[in-house]
């Protein structure tokens, strides 16, 4: 894959840009992880979600250090063993939470109608690498398990997320084929950090000015990462892993004018290139995180249409 960025941003997008530099809100890394999360629950966590569901219930199970925190969305739609779509959230291993990535699990669940399942990982700097992957992996194990209680099928168990989410769901994907864990039926990741993005055209282009800037790139590495041998950790990275054969079929979206563009295509291509079927679209007008933009006061028609294209790969794939 050899994605550009467009000419120049979405119209929509540029607009949002320029009233988010007017605010003069800071960077996510002049501050603490508990600053930067309290920012990013203020820029992401809407006080009414726009999409309701026939359930929506907040769990608790035991995990690998301590209780993890699930939400579940159950859209309500007929029948018996749908497909079971876990998510887990962006924010760079360091922010974010079920709350942030409310209004995006509810168009899933919406628009495919699986039940979906956020999982509310531990975050970095308490919970370094791999202890958020370890909890995925936990989640993971327990949708196996409990599917049938959900009306969904075992056998059709997707991992899903964006950014740091999407860069959990392509690892847990290696590791469960390593381990010979739980299998999984799909991937969709979202502009997924899945490998070092710092040596590419992508990265140079837009490093700032993008809302995700280079800057807060270090800033999360740094707090995820406690050592250089974890950076080359392939669950960490998969892009680092040197076979990528028999690992579930993907869905990869990626935005132009992102940093992590060229990674996202890279392992779509490493993908393909190791048989595995994949489903490529990039989206060359838009900024990382434009797929949550999908309500007021930012509310992108091309945000509208990735998840079209992620819920029809999913729906081709699944059913």
């Amino acid at each position: 894959m050899t994605p550009t960025s467009a000419d120049e941003l979405h119209p929509d997008l540029q607009a949002f840009l320029e009233r988010y530099e007017s605010l003069d809100v800071p960077s996510f890394n002049e501050g603490s992880a508990a600053e930067a999360r309290e920012l990013f629950d203020r820029l992401r966590v809407a006080e009414d979600p726009d999409i309701e569901l026939e359930s929506v219930e907040d769990r608790t199970i035991g995990g690998p250090h301590g209780e993890l925190p699930l939400r579940i969305y159950d859209p309500g739609t007929e029948g018996t063993a749908r497909p079971l779509l876990l998510y887990f959230h962006g924010g760079g291993w360091v922010i974010g939470n079920v709350d942030t990535h409310d209004g995006t699990c509810r168009k899933l669940a919406a628009d495919t109608g699986y039940p979906v399942v956020s999982v509310d990982y531990g975050l970095a700097p308490e919970h370094p690498f791999p202890e958020g992957l370890e909890d995925c992996y936990a989640a993971l194990e327990w949708a196996a398990e409990t599917a049938g209680e959900l009306d969904a099928d075992p056998d059709r168990l997707v991992v899903a997320g964006d950014s740091a989410g999407g860069g959990l769901a392509a690892g847990l994907s290696l590791l469960v084929r390593d381990r010979g864990g739980p299998d999984i039926a799909y991937q969709l990741l979202i502009y997924p950090s899945v490998g070092d993005a710092t040596a590419t055209e992508a990265y140079e282009e837009n490093s700032q000015g993008y809302f995700l800037t280079a800057d807060d790139m270090a800033w999360f590495r740094d707090h995820y990462f406690e050592t250089e041998v974890d950076m080359g950790n392939v669950y960490a990275f998969p892009l680092l892993a040197d076979d990528l054969s028999e690992l579930p079929p993907a869905t990869v979206i990626t935005a132009g004018f992102d940093p992590l563009r060229d990674v996202g295509a890279n392992y779509a291509d490493r993908l393909e290139a190791a048989g595995v079927p994949v489903a490529y679209h990039n989206y060359d007008d838009m900024i990382h995180g434009f797929f949550g933009m999908i309500s007021e006061p930012v509310a992108l028609e091309r945000a509208h249409e990735a998840h079209e294209a992620a819920v029809a790969d999913l729906h081709a794939a699944l059913e």
